[in-house]
């Protein structure tokens, strides 16, 4: 390796090397002429370094001919990596033998391109999907109507049509460890009873017999289903009518006339006073009738059949005739109502006192505006003590009571 660094320093220096010449040759080279490489090396070898020096010189080129190699190397490599060598020109005349030619595609390392990255997702999230089939809901101490139908994303009247048999039509029906059915979708709840015309009970509640034939719930094939006015549904079947509607079930008569005749209740039950005749008669002005004048409770939501207000009071609270009149129901009531009092006002106006716990009037008794007739309580389908008040019109039918109340 000496000898070849010495024969690269003299080719590098365009001289001939040093062993092709005469010993005395080289003796008698004059200083001048003499190539400034050499005398270095004649200096350093008079020093005792020349052979120190040509290691040196020796490691230092074997390292720059391995970086060289390995540079090469790279730049072939990424050539390669990038699908692509240079070639020389094919000769015009050059022929190939097919079967010298390596058809082996080779193994490309795929080139990595900048650009959006898109994160793994070590979860699927897949979209929730509407509920079609109906849910059994246990009430709980402190439910309403309106807080269950929020809960499911429905309308109250919906809680109180998929639950006719439980509640009645009533809000004031629930109870804690009630089973309710939860519809998907609003609507009404039918059981069928398989003689019945599905044009019919479509037209009922307001919707195209298609409209419960082809909901997804009810589980229904329109292929088999047959004629419409004789439909192949088996009896006791449930079915869902989305966007069905229908009338509330009333416990109550139609609203009285006035005093030209005699005064009757509107309200069933067993505290109906019959016909009364004479009696004192109403201002025509309401005052409030507990001594709180804030609602607890349901308001005035004829959507849920409930034409009332129902007013704050504790237990044992004096319940006052809104208007002068004269007593046309007093007593139990079975349809949710409980202890009631009902006043006829003898102008076309009728005033109603609910789940008290006390009553103070009889049948056909005279009262004044502002006279104590019960005492407020929680009897009836009642969550606790309250007075539910209405007020009836022959001419307005059921009107919210505060649109006639004074102030609070």
């Amino acid at each position: 390796m000496t000898v070849i660094f010495a024969h690269v320093m003299m080719i590098f220096m365009n001289e001939k090397p040093l062993q092709n010449q005469p010993e005395i040759e080289r003796q008698e080279a004059e200083p001048e002429k003499q190539n400034p490489i050499l005398r270095l090396v004649e200096t350093l070898a008079h020093l005792g370094l020349g052979e120190a020096s040509l290691r040196i010189g020796t490691n230092v080129l074997t390292l720059l001919v391995v970086l060289a190699v390995v540079l090469l190397m790279q730049t072939l490599y990424r050539q390669s990596s990038l699908g692509w060598m240079p070639v020389a020109e094919e000769s015009p005349a050059a022929t190939v033998n097919p079967d010298l030619v390596d058809l082996t595609i080779p193994q490309v390392e795929p080139v990595s391109v900048a650009g959006i990255g898109r994160d793994a997702m070590p979860h699927t999230i897949i979209p929730s999907r509407p509920r079609l089939d109906v849910l059994v809901y246990t009430v709980q101490e402190g439910d309403t109507v309106f807080g269950i139908a929020e809960k499911f994303g429905l309308q109250p009247s919906t809680i109180l049509f998929g639950n006719y048999d439980v509640l009645r039509d009533s809000p004031h029906s629930l109870r804690p460890g009630q089973e309710l059915y939860i519809l998907p979708v609003d609507g009404t709840y039918y059981k069928w009873f398989g003689a019945e015309s599905l044009i019919k009970v479509a037209e009922t509640f307001g919707v195209d017999p298609e409209v419960i034939v082809n909901y997804p719930g009810n589980h229904l094939d329109p292929d088999t289903i047959g004629d419409l006015s004789q439909p192949n549904i088996a009896a006791n079947t449930w079915l869902i009518v989305p966007g069905g509607t229908r009338p509330f079930t009333s416990w109550t008569a139609p609203v009285g006339m006035t005093r030209s005749s005699p005064a009757t209740t509107r309200v069933l039950g067993l505290g109906s006073c019959g016909a009364v005749n004479g009696g004192q008669i109403g201002f025509g002005t309401f005052i409030w009738p507990s001594p709180k004048h804030w609602l607890s409770g349901t308001p005035y939501r004829p959507d849920i059949n409930h034409r009332a207000i129902d007013l704050a009071a504790q237990l044992g609270d004096a319940a006052y005739a809104t208007d002068a009149g004269v007593v046309v129901y007093a007593g139990w009531n079975d349809w949710g109502y409980g202890n009631l009092i009902v006043l006829d006002h003898g102008n076309g106006w009728q005033s109603l006192y609910a789940h008290l716990n006390g009553i103070n009037v009889s049948c056909g008794q005279n009262v004044g505006q502002g006279d104590i007739i019960g005492l407020i309580g929680s009897t009836g389908n009642s969550t606790g003590p309250h007075l539910h008040f209405e007020l009836t019109n022959t001419t307005y039918g059921y009107v919210n009571p505060l649109d006639f109340l004074p102030a609070p």
